[in-house]
């Protein structure tokens, strides 16, 4: 063992003798999300609440945890409940009113509170949870449906539920070459077994020892730890999260984000010590290449190939710098993973810096992520204190140091020239390529710029090696992708799936689909700039080739849903108005072509639209698609362009029939009673702003149309449908 291996056993050694984490397993366990959204929740009060619980109880056998989001937002704040050798318990939206529930029936009690526990209906409490592979890499290759086949076994035997439940799961992260369409896996709660499949007799098997006799099946035991495995012991259970593939949010809701001996405990800094111990920048740059890792920030382009251009160019000063301006409406995965895995960030950061010959990197974090920037500047803190960034990082002789910058805002600093220019202290403003930062970047240097998600991608790609991440993706982008999923969308919050998952998968699998049983319309990617696609298209797989062929981009990972009442022509508007406003107007294409476009958006919106606004509208788009200066400009027009392709025909009911078909364009809104259903309750005219609406109480009501500012507050109030909206 080398020399910087051993440092890094010591310092595994301090972190497990610091954390007693054999003891802590034995104990009660309450963990509480922590992170921007929870708090805003109201978590700071829930954690606070159960402190006080803890001390009135006088026990010294439970655990009070903080972790970070899991990316459930619309069900926060998130609390889990850990009781040794049961499944562990998550509730949602949990307010002071229901800790006092949680403490005294689930911690004390043991009877878990059913009504209020994540997405599980209630009678949720079972024996025995088995996770089937539901991976398109590893499950659906086979023959057979183990699933299906071990659910006819419990139906033919007559097991209840109580006994056994069983759920479709994502990917592992086990699916090795020579098993793939041969042998599936299934994870066994609360005992935390998984077993490898490979024929009926296995399930025969599973069924009578394990389900019926309570005894682990050595012969099936596989036994690796797969990255995932952690998580799906804690959220298995629930729907949202076990389809998915968590690999860049793999320690998100699971460590302590402020802690860095628990992130040293789950293999934290361990891909980094080997890189160094091997002092081969070379062949961590092919092991990075060969994961076909391709950049998250929205570019795509290899992460391998970026960084040996970078570790070509000659010359003793080189940079690393993290895009964290994370500036699309919307999107927050960047803040997510920097509040609640800081240190994968920093140690893929690390390891990027060793394999170009970088002494110095920046984190370029927007000031609007307080959060964020406070649990980066502490994980830096930490980093130094132990030994893992500064001089001889683990008696290595590699030295690097990190420090933060803080972006004002502005969205084209996302763009990574113009993001050069600001750490410079210039104005945030792209410039031509080539040369490109690998080339001359920070200061004329050679200059790697990756974004936060490709960073906390690294240690995993070294870690579990760059074959086992390039099979979970697609022919030519490895791994898995982040998606801030939104919109009309019955779960909204973070998604991490394999590449290649469907659009139908992630909406309809994970999201739950459009409330109210609506029909979906479209799905936009790629934030502001990215394409609207059809439902048409919902079973496009997602990675950065096919998203392209549609009309669309990747992006950062913006996805936003939209339902049968929303208007097109309104939503490009609306991301067009954005882009225009981002514009830095250094080149005139972008800062006038995008203008000229939101202005007839403007026409057609109000009314007001020429016959060949359309036909002006695309030339223009194209235009301003082909000639801008950098990446942002030349995908402005995306929402515009992919919106006249797929929903030309709204366009069309806006400029000939001056009509909005979803009734979303105020201007071209009409309100009128139906005299047939009018009681004349006079509720409508009560709450008219302009007193447009006349007519005696019991009579049949009237809109002056010359004074109605269309702002459809008597359609809302009326009790008898009597408003009609045209």
């Amino acid at each position: 063992m080398g020399q910087v291996l051993e440092n890094y056993r010591k310092l595994s050694a301090r972190a497990e003798e610091a954390l007693h984490w054999t003891q802590q397993a034995e104990k009660i366990r309450i963990q509480v999300g922590s992170a921007t959204c929870e708090n805003a929740a109201g978590a700071e009060e829930v954690l606070a609440e159960f402190r006080k619980h803890i001390a009135a109880s006088g026990r010294d056998d439970i655990l009070l945890r903080r972790t970070a989001c899991t990316g459930r937002c619309s069900c926060e704040p998130i609390v889990g409940v850990m009781i040794p050798g049961k499944t562990a318990a998550k509730y949602e939206k949990v307010d002071r009113e229901l800790v006092h529930r949680i403490f005294t029936q689930h911690v004390l009690g043991g009877r878990p509170v059913a009504d209020r526990l994540l997405d599980s209906p209630p009678d949720t409490m079972v024996r025995y949870e088995l996770l089937f592979c539901g991976s398109a890499r590893c499950g659906r290759l086979l023959e057979k449906d183990f699933r299906q086949l071990f659910l006819d076994r419990l139906a033919a035997r007559k097991i209840p539920e109580s006994q056994a439940r069983v759920v479709a799961a994502n990917c592992f992260g086990l699916c090795r070459t020579e098993v793939i369409g041969k042998a599936s896996h299934v994870l066994v709660l609360p005992t935390k077994v998984i077993y490898r499949i490979a024929d009926e007799a296995d399930l025969d098997e599973i069924l009578d020892t394990h389900v019926l006799g309570g005894r682990i099946v050595e012969r099936l035991r596989v036994p690796d730890a797969p990255i995932g495995q952690r998580f799906f012991e804690m959220y298995g259970d629930v729907a949202f999260f076990n389809r998915q593939s968590r690999i860049a949010l793999r320690n998100s809701g699971i460590i302590d984000p402020e802690n860095l001996f628990e992130y040293v405990h789950f293999n934290g800094f361990e891909a980094l010590a080997r890189a160094l111990d091997r002092n081969d920048p070379a062949w961590v740059v092919e092991q990075v290449t060969a994961s076909k890792l391709r950049g998250r920030g929205g570019g795509g382009y290899p992460t391998g190939l970026k960084w040996a251009g970078a570790a070509e160019r000659p010359g003793e000063t080189k940079y690393i710098i993290c895009n964290a301006d994370e500036g699309d409406p919307g999107a927050f995965m960047d803040r997510s993973m920097l509040e609640g895995d800081p240190f994968s960030v920093l140690e893929g950061m690390m390891i990027g810096a060793f394999a170009i010959g970088a002494t110095r990197g920046f984190l370029y974090i927007r000031a609007e992520y307080p959060m964020a920037i406070r649990r980066v500047e502490h994980a830096i803190a930490q980093c130094r204190e132990h030994g893992l960034l500064g001089e001889n990082i683990l008696g290595s002789g590699f030295s690097l140091d990190l420090e933060i910058r803080l972006g004002a805002g502005a969205f084209v600093c996302g763009e990574e020239t113009a993001l050069i220019h600001s750490i410079e202290g210039q104005r945030g403003q792209p410039r031509i390529r080539p040369p490109y930062p690998a080339e001359r970047g920070l200061w004329g240097c050679p200059t790697v710029i990756n974004n936060v998600e490709t960073f906390a991608n690294v240690p995993v790609v070294l870690h579990y090696g760059p074959q086992w991440f390039a099979q979970i993706g697609t022919e030519h982008s490895g791994g898995t992708k982040v998606f801030a999923l939104a919109g009309k969308v019955n779960h909204t919050g973070l998604v991490e799936v394999p590449m290649g998952a469907t659009l139908r998968e992630i909406v309809f699998g994970i999201g739950g689909g459009v409330p109210g049983g609506k029909r979906l319309k479209a799905v936009q990617t790629g934030g502001p700039a990215g394409g609207c696609i059809p439902a048409e298209f919902l079973d496009t797989p997602v990675d950065f080739d096919t998203l392209g062929k549609v009309g669309s981009i990747m992006g950062s990972g913006g996805m936003i849903v939209m339902d049968e009442d929303d208007c097109m022509v309104d939503i490009a508007k609306f991301f067009l108005t954005f882009s225009q406003d981002e514009s830095c107007g250094k080149c005139t294409p972008c800062r006038e072509g995008t203008r000229r476009m939101l202005e007839i958006l403007e026409r057609i919106t109000s009314g007001k639209s020429a016959p060949d606004d359309l036909a002006r509208l695309e030339r223009l788009g194209k235009l301003v698609k082909k000639a801008s200066l950098c990446g942002l400009g030349r995908a402005a027009p995306n929402p515009v362009l992919s919106t006249l392709k797929y929903f030309r025909d709204e366009y069309e009911a806006h400029v000939t029939r001056r009509t909005c078909p979803a009734r979303k364009c105020t201007a071209l809104v009409r309100y009128e009673i139906d005299p047939g259903k009018c009681v004349g309750c006079t509720a409508c005219a009560r709450n008219c702003p302009v007193s447009c609406i006349s007519g005696a109480p019991k009579k049949v009501h009237e809109i002056d149309q010359a004074r109605c500012v269309k702002c459809g507050r008597c359609f809302q109030v009326c009790r008898f449908d009597a408003v009609l909206r045209k």
